[in-house]
C-alpha cells in the first residue's frame, strides 16, 4: 500500500515513483481514441520492447518532441535527415530498427484502405474479459491476430506481445491486479 492508502498493481518501482503512479492511476487501462493517440501508444510500446516501461515513460515528452507529437502525417514525412536527428537524440531510445519502424508505421497508418483505421483494427481484435484470478497473459490469440493483421498492412515491430501491451495500455482489456484500486474499472474516483 502506498502513502495515499491505495493498493496498486505490483509493478516493480511503482510505489516509489510519482510519475509512474500518475500514469498507472490516470492513464494505463483507460480508453484511448484518435489515430494519433493510438499511433503514439503503439510506437511507445514498440520502443519499450526489451526495456522497462518506466524507461519509456520518463522519456515520453522527449519522444513526443522528437516525433512531432506522434502526428502520423508529420512522422510519415520524415526523411534521412530526420532519421539521423533521431539517431543522435540522446533523450530518446536510439534504436535504428525501432526508429525506422515508427516512421514506416506512420506511413502504413496513412496508407490504410478506406474504412479501416488503427482503432477499428484494434476493436476487431478485442479479447474476451479474463475470468477473475486468471493470470495476466503476455499475449493472446487476439493480439497474435492483430499483430498479423498489422504486419500484413505494412506495420513493423508490432509482435503479439507489443500488440497486447498496447491493448492493456489503451483500455481494451482491464489487467489491473485484482487487489488494485482500479481493478473493478477505470472510472475516475
Amino acid at each position: 500500500m502506498s502513502a495515499d492508502g491505495k493498493i496498486r498493481c505490483a509493478w516493480p518501482g511503482l510505489e516509489n515513483d510519482e510519475l509512474y503512479q500518475r500514469y498507472h492511476d490516470t492513464e494505463w487501462g483507460r480508453p484511448v481514441t484518435g489515430e494519433a493517440e493510438l499511433f503514439e501508444r503503439l510506437s511507445l510500446e514498440a520502443f519499450q520492447s526489451g526495456l522497462s516501461w518506466i524507461t519509456i515513460l520518463r522519456k515520453r515528452e522527449s519522444f513526443r518532441a522528437a516525433f512531432s507529437n506522434f502526428d502520423p502525417a508529420a512522422v510519415a514525412g520524415f526523411g534521412p535527415e530526420d532519421f539521423e536527428r533521431l539517431m543522435n537524440d540522446a533523450s530518446i531510445v536510439r534504436n535504428r530498427l525501432k526508429i525506422n519502424a515508427t516512421i514506416g508505421n506512420a506511413r502504413a497508418l496513412l496508407a490504410l484502405p478506406d474504412g479501416i483505421t488503427l482503432g477499428s483494427l484494434i476493436a476487431q481484435h478485442t479479447p474476451a474479459a479474463r475470468a477473475a484470478g486468471e493470470p495476466v497473459p503476455a499475449q493472446t490469440p487476439e493480439s497474435k491476430a492483430l499483430a498479423k493483421a498489422l504486419k500484413k498492412l505494412g506495420f513493423a515491430f508490432v509482435g503479439p506481445t507489443t500488440a497486447y501491451a498496447m491493448m492493456q495500455a489503451i483500455g481494451v482489456v482491464n489487467d489491473h491486479h485484482h487487489d488494485c484500486w482500479l481493478a473493478g474499472g477505470t472510472e475516475p474516483h
